[in-house]
């Protein structure tokens, strides 16, 4: 369940002529004092989600840009029989199963935006992605599709 406080207008944001908006996800546990938890696992949770990419990942994200949908699907029929026939093809398979997971949901971005494959993010998540690297992902893919169409944000 999401809660979506909107519309609630402080002093300065009056001011400014702008809206704010607050969101609590219950789907996800709340920290609160007294709960048990070590100030270091604390810390542990909002690193994992703090944490952006490496400068190889972010490589990978931008060469999944011109990645085509096809490089998804596994080898069938016709991709054997090309390959008799015209010898082994260049494959879109990355060897670290990390990257290959960021590289999949990286291509399904680019081509969809935010409505990726459930899939996907499974295999990103199980990859040892966090949330919030899925979340900063999606919207700087989705931020650079609008940029590249030239459709403000």
């Amino acid at each position: 369940m999401l809660l979506i406080l909107n519309g609630w207008r402080g002093h300065h944001a009056r001011n400014q002529g702008t809206n704010i908006m607050a969101y609590i996800d219950f789907a996800q546990p709340l920290l609160a004092v007294g709960d048990g938890i070590p100030l270091s696992a604390v810390r542990d949770r909002i690193m994992a989600t703090a944490i952006g990419f490496s400068p190889t990942e972010w490589q990978v994200v931008q060469l999944a840009r011109r990645d085509g949908m096809a490089s998804l699907r596994e080898p069938g029929l016709w991709t054997r029989i090309k390959t008799m026939i015209f010898g082994p093809q260049p494959h879109f398979r990355l060897a670290s199963k990390r990257l290959e997971a960021l590289r999949r949901l990286a291509v399904d971005s680019w081509h969809n935006g935010f409505a990726v494959r459930p899939s996907a993010i499974t295999d990103f998540r199980n990859a040892g992605f966090s949330e919030g690297q899925l979340e900063l992902l999606l919207s700087a893919i989705t931020a650079a599709r609008h940029s590249i169409k030239g459709i403000s944000a």
